[in-house]
């Protein structure tokens, strides 16, 4: 069986890491570079940086805040959300140090520089990002530009299931930052069975992660407010799950991209 990840998500607004709740309330944390130095020596099989305001501020990603992590000479891979807009905001986030980049806005607006990204750096170096919900017995996808929610459009099912993409992060946003409160019919009701999907949202507690984890579709779990409350809380996650298909409580291996454009 393929070993699974346990990713650690640092949430950054206005420049600052933040803790987040529903993505309505912030508290801050500190600077994002001290948050992922953290998860890289406590053995997170990869990090998220996800910057959460700059889409909506047309500011294109973070590339100062990307600079910044690129001088810590990270061992740990690095995932990017945020502000990615273009064929072009896309190339520059790799060649800037991340290993892979969300895709959230495009989604929306054009998928076809969702096409031309995976031409250019590879299936594997896109994630698709689906902040869900679940309300009366369906899926709501959500638009964060609008704060509206819909069935998850029909093009954007077939460009994931084309292979565009490598994995999806469904978001259990309103739950987000709320202790044990994922939302487990986001994964159940998907309707793509046959794409890995990265579990975010109100992930807590270790019952709930295994669970995920033993879940046929699940290829990661996404931890972001809870592993700022104790120090090595990455390796007591992975010492509670042991016999889950989980990698160990030590970084491993490491996959690079091909960023040259």
């Amino acid at each position: 069986m393929l070993k699974k990840r346990l990713i650690g998500v640092v949430t950054v607004k206005n420049g600052r890491a933040v803790q987040s709740f529903g993505y309505r309330r912030y508290l801050p944390l500190g600077k994002p570079e001290c948050l992922v130095e953290n998860l890289d020596r406590w053995g997170a099989d990869e990090i998220l940086v996800q910057a959460i305001d700059r889409s909506a501020a047309s500011l294109g990603p973070d590339f100062e805040l990307l600079e910044r992590l690129g001088a810590l000479g990270l061992e740990t891979p690095l995932i990017y959300a945020g502000g990615i807009r273009s064929l072009s905001d896309g190339i520059k986030v790799i060649q800037s140090g991340a290993d892979r980049i969300v895709i959230d806005t495009l989604l929306h607006e054009d998928l076809l520089p969702v096409r031309e990204l995976s031409e250019r750096l590879g299936a594997q170096a896109l994630i698709a990002s689906l902040p869900l919900s679940w309300q009366d017995n369906s899926l709501g996808w959500l638009d964060h530009r609008f704060h509206t929610s819909t069935s998850i459009a029909d093009d954007v099912l077939e460009l994931i299931q084309s292979g565009v993409i490598s994995e999806i992060l469904i978001t259990d946003w309103r739950h987000e930052g709320m202790p044990g409160s994922f939302e487990q019919k986001l994964v159940e009701e998907f309707p793509l069975k046959d794409v890995p999907i990265i579990a975010f949202g109100g992930l807590s507690e270790q019952e709930q992660l295994g669970t995920l984890l033993q879940s046929s579709s699940v290829a990661a779990v996404a931890v972001g407010n809870f592993l700022s409350y104790r120090e090595h809380a990455v390796q007591k996650y992975k010492e509670a799950l042991t016999g889950m298909p989980l990698r160990l409580a030590t970084y491993e291996t490491m996959f690079s991209l091909i960023a040259d454009a």
